[in-house]
């Protein structure tokens, strides 16, 4: 990535930007005391941390709960690797269908690359699975060890039994709820009433062991000790993310114009609005200075524009020093228009419209998915035999998969030479979710066709009406 440089705003009412100016990155100030190098992140409040935490609960009502859900008799979203089915509602799928999973991932990355054109990092503040559980567990840290200034003083005087007291509680509650979301995770692979059931009974199988404290290990690690270090140091989307920016890419940025030379309050010299709090550095989730310009660790969360808000408010000047804004939105150019205005171009059109295409092709196909699948193999022993009336026989294997939920009863034909017909293996019953091999004989007159290999094509299709449930599978019948 470039050197991080800070977007210099206007302090025009529209909160258009108006150049750009590098500025030299400071090491992170959000550990000033306390652990020397850790983030001690204070709690703040307004519409992008009510939004934030509008992402959690919708996310996680949905990865808690979507497992209790039933749907038929059984769970309503399960992954049955045993059985190599996915339930996903009233919808079977199986490894034969994996084009839906590649058109959803198709549609999820293009989604991610228009939102980072857009306004950068912003699914990383907001939705990404570590700032989610990140804030859930620093959420569970503030209400038992206190506000920032009350952790860092505990962690900077010698170890006390109430402060030990607290930090074992703080541990404890963190593990409670990553063994249960690991216990969540496993139970969309095995029935998830099975799961609690068994793991309270100590009666899970090793692989569901396995996984469930694996799962609940990485969370526990990730949301609660290593926190701020996996967006600085080891996602790889913080690296890329700039091969999407461009000049209208709204990030989130400190107005230099009007907040600079920054200045404490009755100090009695000409300064700009920034009176050099550092509450947008105490806030911050990743130790980060905005002040010092666009870094690749800014998740663009908008903790530090609601801070810098209430700042604003209390020494009622106007908000927005730390806004929204894009390189170029206050350039002239020799044309405006609302491409613009609005930050839209040419880029995000193309990323909505595959989107869309990806989107409607995936809506196509399931529409018109064929839960049946037909293999038609040929005896490898003879090519054809003769039998007593003259005429030749050739003999198959069909191989049925019927992936529908319900069983049916599925009958054979033949086309392709005037007098072909099925002889033997006409009909089979196939239950639901299963398959099945049937043994077919196909009879032709000797002179029907040509010598050698004559194309035919094979009709299977369920007897009690279902319109979906028919295939044709093309194959060869053989002449002496």
């Amino acid at each position: 990535m470039s050197a991080p440089q800070s977007i210099a705003l206007s302090p025009a009412a529209d909160g258009a930007a108006a150049a750009i100016s590098p500025q030299p990155i400071a090491p992170p100030r959000n550990g000033r005391r306390g652990k020397p190098g850790k983030i001690y992140a204070r709690e703040t409040s307004g519409r992008f941390n009510r939004l934030r935490w509008g992402m959690v609960i919708f996310t996680q009502l949905i990865f808690y709960g979507l497992c209790w859900l039933p749907w038929d008799g059984r769970q309503a979203v399960l992954f049955d690797l045993g059985d190599y089915k996915f339930h996903i509602f009233g919808l079977v799928l199986w490894p034969q269908d994996a084009l839906y999973m590649a058109i959803v991932l198709v549609v999820a990355a293009l989604a991610l690359f228009w939102a980072t054109a857009l306004a950068g990092r912003v699914f990383c503040g907001f939705a990404c699975p570590q700032t989610v559980y990140t804030e859930m567990f620093m959420w569970i840290e503030a209400r038992i060890e206190g506000d920032r200034v009350a952790r860092m003083r505990r962690d900077s005087a010698s170890a006390t039994l109430p402060g030990t007291a607290r930090r074992v509680a703080k541990h404890a509650a963190w593990w409670l709820l990553a063994l249960w979301t690991g216990l969540t995770f496993v139970g969309y692979f095995t029935p998830v009433r099975e799961v609690v059931a068994g793991a309270f009974q100590g009666q899970l199988g090793p692989w569901e062991w396995f996984w469930l404290f694996f799962y609940a290990t990485f969370t526990y690690m990730q949301a609660g000790l290593l926190r701020e270090k996996v967006c600085q140091h080891m996602c790889p989307y913080s690296r890329f993310q700039t091969a999407m920016f461009d000049d209208r890419t709204k990030v989130v940025a400190y107005d230099v114009a009007r907040g600079e030379p920054r200045g404490a309050l009755h100090s009695g010299a000409a300064s700009g609005d920034c009176v050099d709090c550092s509450v947008c550095v105490q806030v911050c989730p990743t130790g980060i200075d905005i002040r010092q310009g666009l870094q690749y660790p800014c998740i663009n969360c908008g903790l530090c524009i609601d801070g810098c808000d209430q700042i604003m408010d209390k020494l009622g000047r106007p908000r927005g020093l730390i806004r929204f804004a894009a390189e170029s939105a206050g350039q002239p150019r020799a044309t405006t228009d609302g491409a613009m205005a609005t930050g839209w171009r040419p880029r995000l059109w193309v990323y909505g419209a595959l989107m869309a295409f990806f989107t409607g092709l995936g809506i196509y196909v399931l529409m018109h998915r064929v839960p049946l699948q037909v293999d038609v193999l040929r005896d490898r022993g003879a090519l054809f035999r003769e039998v007593e009336d003259g005429r030749v026989e050739n003999a198959y294997r069909l191989h049925i998969l019927n992936m529908d939920g319900e069983g049916h009863r599925f009958r054979v034909s033949v086309s392709g030479l005037p007098s072909a017909q099925v002889v033997s293996g006409e009909m089979l019953d196939v239950a639901a979710g299963s398959t099945a091999n049937l043994p077919v004989t196909v009879r032709a007159e000797a002179g029907d066709g040509r010598p050698g290999a004559n194309p035919v094509q094979f009709t299977i299709h369920a007897e009690d009406g279902a319109e979906t449930l028919q295939v044709r599978e093309n194959s060869v019948f053989m002449q002496p």
